[in-house]
């Protein structure tokens, strides 16, 4: 919702989108679209009271005002507005113009204020609700006709528009009154008549208010328009000027929109073509294929065109266990097929048959020959080096084919999530519901309503064949579309070395590595999770004593009142809950100056994590049948290209705490084997001192100093021989801190050192290295202008929040523009390595298997006897992965187990 400028668009993609849709679906001869253009209007000057209580607009709206105006003039429609009037008393004017030439009007509005306009030739529509508002609607509204929803509202008021209306009277009392006495002036005529004291006692004092009310609601329908009907007249828009205007809003899904169905305004069969380009899109041509011969005919078309779009539909998400249900194709946008392998209980009965595509085939054959007969089938195309095969995370589909008992090997490969990501990473999410939504406005079936709400344990194969049909084939369908717009954007936004080499070359590497697995010691992890547990209870008890009292250790409610409340520590803050915070900065504050208790809790709180969220969540994450933890590598879940780890994630283990190190001691080779462990050596610095050519920086790397202390030397003055660790600590956390942008009260905070020496030393470190802070600068000012920033390798990191007005998340978004190009760019080179390490270890007949990746390591399983062979050549791969100024480093480290290793 913000362009890459920063600028916040929210508004203007619902009236755009809300506008377009109106125009599409309408046969009108003539269209105009209304504004306000300023508050001060004749009603102020009967009433200076008006709408003087409504608050001004938000900051981030105001810019928003005039884009609304050029959507509509890129629509080729007229945008109107008058000094002294309200937009209403303009739509009341054309409104009752048309109507006098024999016109029928429909007002897109639901605005009850214009609703006094409705007749038999004039209607109102909502377009949110979809409802048309005619005399029959007014009347439920307002217990009253069109011709008196004036007198009702003079009676009641409104607090939105500040009109008084006479108090004590709603919109149901006025009614009855209107009702009964039949307009305004005859109540208030008869005022004296009416039963209720305290209505009677109103209506006599506050008359003239009441009088007043009814000049501020009723509309002007005489204005002195400056544009006439006859300027409404629809035409074409200028595709070109619709387009070009969307572009610069980032409205992309808008774009694709108008691109694919075209805009067709006031030809009377406009709004049909369009829906019913919609309804194609949604349903295309989709086919069930239950026979040989049906299944034959998808192959050959697939042959024909070089490319198909494949889709796997499973029992699990889990790659590794689950069981293939059915596959959907997909030739061609629109036209796509579901094969139906191993339904239980769907209806109809089962899954694929075979024989001559008659009736008579033996459709009662076990499920398990229906699927290996079309899996045999399947297997040449989907394994045919000249058919490319398209999906959407097409990772999982391989995995899942991978299986030994599938024993599919899909290549080559495109992958729609791949592509969105390297074009926009940054910008919104990937998946495809989402980019579906973005891109086309649509929305996709959604697996619950097919398996049925409140049904857990119903998987997909026990889905009817009509229902898996629609979804199955939907979802190929729509990666086809999204197919054909994003890979040509790829060459067009110069992106394809990013594609090609990096993130298309890495998917087949990341199936191998989720694979293989790492063999995981269950006794071992069962062992430390009872050390934890029974470390959990004794700081339970020392807490417990440090408190005077029991509490729930998990509650930061609990904790926080023992902490400010009973033992009156300084620092307690209540958040909008009423609860303290107590946030591990919060806790660490307080350990700081020496209090026992919030130490004691924070180190409970680390051991509760790594049990439940290692020690014993991994002991049910081995895979019974391999032995082994197998991670899933999620290729498009960060904004700078870094790989993330889930089921289990493996890369959140803590490395500098002891807890930790025990935990990758489970971690274990197998028989004959050892683990290796490759790491780069302080890349993120290298890359700075490359990519912000820092001399200092780059002569320290190449002649191999210790850069944290050459760092402590340059800014604190003290030599390096003999320097103080306490030092060359304060310059390390510099060194990495400046990457992440720290600022002066976060280096205060880890240093435990006060703001203005925590900001002494950042200014003595630029002072040093001037060339940091130009780097600095020149990439928040490049990423406010772009909206994004670039790495080494040209992967375009997206920053929306650079230009907020909000200092905090404007604030947040330089520090992630100033790291992005560092982290991503040792995203990238690590990920080059990924790609050139199995070919190379082939090459040299080394047997080693890559594992994991976790940040800048690469962990291997490799024989025993191939160790200083595998260590040598691994080094070598990954240090010539890219060339820098500064030379790249890899430590290497081999033991049996991970800890060791590394």
């Amino acid at each position: 919702m913000t362009r890459p400028d920063g600028t916040m668009v929210n508004a203007v993609y619902g009236f755009t989108n809300m506008l377009l849709k109106l125009v599409e679906d309408t046969d009108a001869d003539h269209i105009a679209v209304v504004f306000d253009r300023a508050r001060k209007t004749f009603r102020s000057d009967i009433f200076p009271e008006y709408k003087a209580h409504r608050p001004p607009p938000p900051d981030d709206l105001i810019p928003q005002f005039e884009l609304v105006r050029e959507a509509t003039r890129a629509m080729g429609l007229k945008a109107v507005d008058m000094d002294g009037y309200e937009a209403d008393d303009l739509i009341a004017t054309y409104a009752r113009q048309a109507a006098a030439a024999g016109a029928k009007v429909t007002i897109v509005s639901s605005d009850k204020d214009l609703m006094q306009l409705v007749t038999d030739t004039v209607t109102m529509y909502d377009a949110m609700k979809n409802r048309t508002i005619g005399p029959n609607e007014v009347m439920e509204k307002f217990g009253v006709g069109p011709d008196r929803v004036i007198d009702v509202q003079a009676l009641a008021g409104d607090s939105s528009d500040n009109v008084p209306g006479v108090e004590g009277i709603g919109i149901k009392t006025a009614a009855l009154l209107i009702n009964e006495y039949g307009d305004l002036d005859s109540v208030l005529a008869n005022a004296h008549n009416v039963k209720q004291t305290k209505r009677r006692e109103r209506l006599l004092d506050q008359a003239d208010k009441a009088r007043i009310s009814r000049d501020l609601v009723t509309l002007c329908v005489d204005v002195p328009v400056e544009v006439p009907l006859d300027d409404f007249d629809v035409c074409e828009p200028d595709m070109s000027n619709l387009l070009a205007f969307l572009e610069q809003q980032s409205f992309k899904s808008l774009m694709a929109k108008v691109s694919s169905r075209g805009m067709s305004i006031g030809d009377n069969g406009g709004g049909k073509a369009a829906k019913a380009a919609l309804q194609d899109f949604a349903k295309a041509e989709f086919e069930l294929v239950q026979t040989e011969a049906a299944l034959q005919t998808w192959i050959d078309h697939a042959l024909a065109a070089g490319q198909v779009t494949i889709d796997t539909e499973t029992t699990s998400l889990d790659a590794m266990t689950a069981d293939l249900v059915g596959v959907s194709l997909c030739i061609e946008p629109g036209r796509a097929c579901y094969v139906p392998l191993a339904h239980k209980g769907a209806a109809p009965q089962g899954g694929f048959d075979f024989g001559d595509g008659a009736d008579g085939g033996d459709n009662n054959a076990p499920e398990q020959i229906k699927l290996t007969r079309a899996l045999s089938m399947l297997k040449p195309l989907l394994e045919n080096p000249g058919v490319l095969k398209i999906g959407q995370n097409i990772k999982y589909d391989m995995q899942v084919l991978a299986q030994d008992r599938y024993a599919i090997a899909l290549s080559p490969i495109d992958d729609t999530m791949i592509l969105s990501y390297v074009l926009e990473s940054g910008l919104h999410g990937h998946g495809m519901d989402e980019l579906a939504r973005l891109h086309f406005g649509y929305e996709t079936i959604k697996f619950k309503d097919v398996v049925g709400t409140g049904k857990a344990k119903v998987t997909f194969d026990h889905v009817a064949l009509d229902k898996a049909l629609d979804y199955a084939a939907e979802d190929a369908d729509i990666t086809a579309k999204l197919h054909a717009l994003l890979k040509p954007r790829i060459a067009q936004e110069r992106m394809t070395t990013v594609y090609e080499t990096l993130e298309r070359a890495l998917v087949p590497v990341l199936v191998n590595m989720e694979r293989e697995g790492i063999k995981c010691d269950a006794t071992e992890l069962k062992r430390l999770s009872d050390d934890f547990a029974k470390r959990l209870a004794e700081l339970q008890v020392e807490i417990f004593q440090l408190a005077g009292e029991d509490f729930n250790i998990a509650s930061p409610k609990q904790l926080g009142e023992i902490l400010f409340d009973k033992m009156g520590l300084e620092g307690g803050k209540k958040g909008k809950t009423g609860a303290y915070a107590t946030g591990a900065d919060i806790l660490e504050g307080l350990a700081a100056k020496g209090h026992d208790l919030p130490a004691r809790v924070l180190d409970w709180r680390q051991l509760a994590k790594l049990k439940s969220t290692y020690t014993d969540a991994l002991i049910a994450q081995i895979n019974p049948a391999t032995g082994r933890v197998h991670t899933s590598f999620s290729m498009a879940a960060t904004t700078t290209g870094r790989l993330a780890s889930s089921d289990p994630n493996l890369q959140n283990i803590p490395i500098r705490s002891e807890e930790g190190r025990k935990i990758r001691r489970a971690f274990i080779a197998e028989p004959g084997h050892v683990l290796l462990s490759a790491d780069y050596s302080q890349i993120e610095l290298r890359l700075l001192a490359h990519v912000a050519d820092i001399d200092v920086l780059k002569k320290a790397f190449l002649s191999g100093l210790d850069i944290h202390a050459m760092t402590a030397s340059e800014v604190f003055g003290v030599p390096i021989e003999g320097m103080d660790p306490m030092i060359r600590r304060r310059a390390k956390a510099i060194n990495f801190g400046i990457i992440y942008g720290i600022s002066a009260f976060g280096l205060a905070r880890q240093l435990d050192i006060s703001r203005g020496e925590a900001k002494d030393y950042i200014e003595a470190y630029f002072a040093k290295f001037p060339g940091i802070r130009a780097y600095m600068d020149t990439t928040k000012a490049f990423a406010a202008e772009q909206g994004f920033v670039s790495t080494l390798y040209g992967r375009k990191c997206f920053v929306p929040g650079i230009n907020d007005k909000n200092p905090m998340v404007r604030g947040f978004s330089e520090r992630a523009a100033i790291n992005a190009p560092i982290q991503g760019g040792a995203a990238d080179i690590i990920k080059r390595a990924m790609v050139r390490l199995p070919h190379a270890l082939k090459e040299a007949g080394l047997n080693a298997r890559m594992l994991l990746q976790v940040h800048d390591e690469l962990i291997f399983e490799i024989p025993q006897d191939q160790a200083d062979a595998t260590r040598d050549l691994v080094k070598s791969v990954m240090e010539s992965a890219a060339k820098l100024d500064v030379p790249l480093e890899v430590d290497v480290g081999i033991g049996q187990n991970w800890a060791e290793a590394h």
